[in-house]
C-alpha cells in the first residue's frame, strides 16, 4: 500500500508539475481568472463523465461529503486562482520556489487537525526539497524591481491554502476512501466558485480565443488528474509522508521549461536544486518502505 502511495504521489507531483507548464503557456493568451474558468469546468466534465464507473455510491459518506465539498471551495478552485494570478505576475520560477513551503503548512495542518504524528525525517526531507525547490526556481534579480512584496502575497498564500486542504482531504478520505468521489465533489463546488467569480467580476476581461482555451483545457485534464492521483495517495498514506513529495513539482516545471520552451538554460544552480530535490524524495521514499 505504501509503495502504491509513493506511485501515486510521485505521478502527481509530474503531472502538477506539467500543469504549471502549460497553464504559464495559457496566460499568453487569456488572463488567470479566465483561464481557471476553463481549466477547473473542463476537469470537471470529465469526472462528472466517469462517475457511474469510478464513485461506489453504496460507500457513501454524508460527512465526507461536506468535508469533500468544503475542500474544492479553497482547493483546487481558489489554489488555482491563486497559482495562476502568481503565475501571471511573478512567472513559474518564483510561484513554483514560494509553492515548495506547502508541505510544511499541510504537516502543520494534520497536526492539529488529524492529530497525524510528524516523523523527524519528513520534516527534514520537506525542508530539503523546499530548500532544493527554492534553489533549482530561483533566477538572480527576480525578486528585485518589478516585483513588489505585495505580490508575493499570490503565492505565499497558495502554499497555505494548499497545505491546509491537502489535511481535509485526507480527514474526508478517512471515512469515505475514494480519491475520485473526493475529486468529483470538490470539483463541482470548484467549478461553482471560478465560474461564478468569472461573472460577477468588471473589467479587465480579455476576450477568449481558441488557443488559450485549448491550453487552459489541456492544463485542466492534467490537473484534474493530478488532483486524483494526490487523493489516492492521501488515502493510502499519512499527509507527511505525501505532502513533501507532492511539492517536488516544480522539479518539473523547471526542467521541463528549460528543455522544451527554451526559457531558461540548464546551469549549475538548476542542477544543484534538481539533486537535493530527488534525494530528499528519495531519501523520505525509502525511510517509508523501512
Amino acid at each position: 500500500m505504501i509503495d502504491l502511495a509513493l506511485l501515486f504521489a510521485i505521478l502527481s507531483a509530474l503531472c502538477f508539475g506539467t500543469g504549471m507548464i502549460t497553464s504559464r503557456i495559457g496566460l499568453h493568451h487569456l488572463d488567470a481568472r479566465s483561464g481557471a474558468a476553463i481549466s477547473i469546468p473542463t476537469a470537471t466534465l470529465l469526472f462528472v463523465m466517469t462517475t457511474p464507473f469510478t464513485v461506489d455510491l453504496s460507500a457513501f459518506n454524508l460527512a465526507a461529503t461536506f468535508i469533500f465539498a468544503a475542500v474544492g471551495l479553497f482547493y483546487p478552485a481558489m489554489v488555482t486562482l491563486l497559482t495562476f494570478r502568481s503565475n501571471e505576475e511573478l512567472g513559474p520560477t518564483i510561484t513554483s520556489a514560494i509553492s515548495g513551503t506547502a508541505p510544511l503548512f499541510a504537516m502543520l495542518a494534520a497536526a492539529l487537525l488529524l492529530g497525524e504524528r510528524v516523523p523527524p525525517q519528513a520534516a527534514i526531507a520537506a525542508i530539503a526539497i523546499a530548500a532544493g525547490v527554492a534553489l533549482l526556481s530561483w533566477r538572480p534579480g527576480a525578486a528585485s524591481g518589478a516585483i513588489s512584496g505585495s505580490k508575493l502575497v499570490w503565492p505565499v498564500a497558495g502554499a497555505i491554502v494548499r497545505g491546509f486542504a491537502q489535511a481535509g482531504a485526507k480527514a474526508g478520505l478517512l471515512l469515505w476512501g475514494n480519491p475520485f468521489a473526493a475529486s468529483v465533489i470538490g470539483y463541482l463546488v470548484s467549478s461553482t466558485a471560478v465560474v461564478g467569480a468569472e461573472q460577477l467580476r468588471h473589467g479587465g476581461r480579455r476576450t477568449l480565443n481558441r488557443r488559450g482555451m485549448q491550453w487552459f483545457a489541456i492544463t485542466g485534464f492534467i490537473n484534474g488528474g493530478a488532483m486524483v492521483l494526490m487523493y489516492a495517495a492521501l488515502a493510502r498514506a499519512p499527509v507527511s509522508a505525501v505532502a513533501p513529495i507532492i511539492a517536488a513539482y516544480p522539479l518539473i516545471t523547471v526542467l521541463g521549461s528549460a528543455l522544451f520552451l527554451r526559457s531558461e538554460p540548464l546551469n549549475r544552480r538548476i542542477v544543484a536544486g534538481a539533486i537535493i530535490t530527488v534525494a530528499a524524495v528519495a531519501w523520505l521514499a525509502t525511510y517509508r518502505t523501512n
